[in-house]
């Protein structure tokens, strides 16, 4: 069974940070000794040519740098895609898909992050169907790209008016209809895996909405109860203000 190795985990990390190593590596070491020989100089055409030079070296192993990093990117690329054919040559685990992520949809890549975020233990149902879904579609497309090969030879061996090309005719045949019930068989798996996918976003949505809609009422429900008492002194500090200019009011003197 073809498993992720720490070999791989070691590999996959050096090429994640590779490419920037090769365009800093080449770029810093030129430019710093020649601004350290600028710094330095006691001449000044011997100070402008240092600075010159600094700039040129900078600019050259800026762009090596570069080109480097598009080699690495390259090779990172062949060798991902190597390894994720070695990993679903016997089926692609949940623990899996996340060197999958570039066969995701974007739909699904958020969805993935939400649920995460949201709920772990529909996250590891939606990894587990997400898993589902990658193998049946890469199944679907090993096997169309069979049959265009098998139907290839087919026509090939029409050509040929012979006992032997007779024989292999009727096997490629029968290579075609094994591959093609491969295909509705991965199609079906894989209307079940979308199925599936859309079920568990909804569930994780629905109580998503239903956590927000709950906490939202329930601020409400405590401000609709604040607010009376709210009126209340509201009313006693304005009664309590006419009150205070009642008493501070001079008393109007009485005419007998």
């Amino acid at each position: 069974m073809a498993k992720l190795s720490n070999k791989d985990q070691t590999i996959a990390r050096l090429l994640r940070v590779a490419p920037w190593v090769a365009v800093l590596a080449p770029s810093l070491p030129g430019p710093i000794l020649f601004t350290i020989l600028f710094l330095t100089a006691t001449a000044t055409d011997s100070a402008a040519l240092y600075l010159l030079l600094a700039g040129l070296s900078l600019a050259a192993g800026f762009a090596l740098g570069l080109l480097i990093a598009a080699l690495f990117l390259l090779y990172r690329r062949r060798w991902l895609s190597r390894l994720r054919d070695r990993l679903a040559s016997d089926g692609i685990t949940a623990n899996e898909v996340v060197w999958f992520r570039s066969e995701l949809t974007s739909a699904e890549r958020a969805a993935l992050d939400e649920i995460q975020k949201s709920n772990p233990l529909l996250a590891d149902a939606y990894l587990e169907t997400l898993a589902s879904r990658l193998t049946a579609s890469r199944i679907i497309s090993r096997s169309r790209r069979e049959i265009l090969l098998v139907e290839r030879r087919l026509n090939r061996a029409r050509s040929l008016a012979t006992d032997d090309a007779s024989s292999l005719q009727q096997d490629l045949v029968a290579d075609r209809e094994r591959l093609d019930q491969l295909r509705q068989h991965a199609s079906q798996h894989l209307t079940r895996a979308r199925t599936r996918l859309q079920e568990i976003e909804a569930t994780a949505s629905r109580k998503l909405n239903d956590d927000e809609t709950d906490l939202m009422m329930q601020r409400l429900g405590a401000t609709q109860d604040q607010l009376p008492l709210v009126l209340e002194m509201a009313q006693w500090e304005r009664q309590a203000l006419q009150d205070t200019k009642s008493l501070n009011r001079p008393l109007e003197p009485s005419h007998e």
